[in-house]
């Protein structure tokens, strides 16, 4: 059983699962990025779909398009799971249609609290005093699906955005790995991702 894994970034969720040695098929990147070569370090194909190709970071972005390129690279490897690692597009809906049930993505908070792109600012700005990560199924909604393993992740009184997120990025590479590796035995077993029972651990430091 093997997983794609989407990233746009600096690849550090991607190493945390190469490191747990996860069967990755194919690294898909939507720009050139420090991903590419990270996988090329593990001996695994990355493909860089790159969106300026697609006409860019505009308003004239095919997203439609990307979407369906994106698709025919993953069907043609036969992955049997997507995983979102710090991926910055948002695929059209048919993307869903096509690997329904079998995306995940992970998330610096602890859904449905503070979704959209900035988690870690929303959650200081509120006052919290927990947050932490999400690992969830995707679906067309933003920070949607259901929920699969969360960790939680003590927010303390001298956090700021950028050292809280850091602390939530490390509890996200244990879990994320974590996660895929079961939904990976799910499937095998022929079980659907949906059917892990979601758990979220004692807060960590």
């Amino acid at each position: 059983m093997g997983t794609a894994v989407l990233a746009s970034g600096e690849g550090t969720i991607l190493e945390a699962i190469l490191g747990a040695s996860i069967d990755v098929v194919v690294v898909a990147t939507d720009r050139p990025c420090r991903a590419v070569a990270i996988a090329a370090d593990a001996g695994t194909e990355a493909i860089t779909l790159d969106r300026h190709d697609f006409g860019g970071f505009g308003t004239s972005f095919d997203r439609q398009g990307f979407t369906d390129a994106l698709v025919a690279e993953l069907e043609a490897r036969r992955v049997d799971l997507v995983s979102m690692a710090g991926f910055g597009t948002v695929l059209a809906d048919s993307f869903f249609d096509a690997f329904g049930g079998r995306v995940l993505n992970t998330h610096p908070s602890l859904l449905p609290a503070f979704r959209g792109w900035h988690a870690v600012r929303d959650a200081l700005e509120a006052g919290a005093t927990t947050t932490g990560c999400t690992v969830h199924l995707a679906t067309e909604q933003l920070d949607d699906g259901p929920i699969l393993r969360q960790a939680r992740v003590q927010i303390q009184p001298d956090d700021d955005e950028a050292r809280l997120h850091e602390r939530i990025k490390a509890v996200e590479r244990q879990l994320y790995p974590d996660t895929i590796r079961a939904v990976l035995e799910a499937l095998s077993r022929g079980e659907e991702p949906a059917s892990i029972a979601p758990s979220v651990p004692e807060a960590s430091r």
